[in-house]
């Protein structure tokens, strides 16, 4: 793994207050690496809630996605008049698809019910179907992001009313 990726690693650190940890691994002889976030509150580094693992060859590793440089255009709005829904995030940069293959029906609408551990939606990065699932319960308020549309990380994917 290059050392400005390590460097946009940690400045995604800084930038993002819900990031905890990020943990790098190299396999043998350089073959593989991985690249595991681990959201703030979440001290167990483990595969579990809410991790994000993400495998990648060292080839690939000069060519990932920088969060960090490419998020100055796309800022996400945050509506004051809807302060009371919670937010899911995305928590890695790929591509966002709204159900598990085309044709197939979403894994949620606006209006929907989600319970903690919910598949919400898959975010495809590196050619790899990471299914994400949601960290809070409640009404679907609002679906942020359209089918098969590119996403940042840390950028809002669904609002979600707790109370509904």
């Amino acid at each position: 793994m290059k050392l400005d990726i390590v460097a946009q690693l940690v400045q995604m650190l800084k930038d993002a207050p819900d990031v905890g940890a990020i943990e790098i691994r190299r396999g043998w002889f350089g073959a593989w690496s991985t690249v595991r976030v681990s959201k703030a509150g979440h001290g167990n580094m483990g595969m579990g809630g809410g991790h994000v693992l993400v495998t990648q060859a060292p080839s690939a590793g000069a060519h990932a996605p920088t969060a960090g440089a490419a998020g100055g255009g796309a800022a996400a709005p945050a509506p004051a008049a809807v302060s009371h829904l919670l937010e899911i995030k995305s928590p890695m940069v790929g591509t966002f698809y709204s159900a598990p293959e085309p044709g197939a029906q979403a894994y949620v609408k606006g209006g929907a019910r989600v319970n903690v551990g919910q598949v919400v939606c898959v975010i495809e990065a590196m050619k790899i179907m990471n299914e994400i699932e949601s960290e809070v319960g409640g009404v679907v308020k609002e679906v942020c992001v359209q089918n098969a549309q590119p996403v940042e990380f840390g950028q809002v994917l669904f609002r979600v009313d707790p109370n509904g």
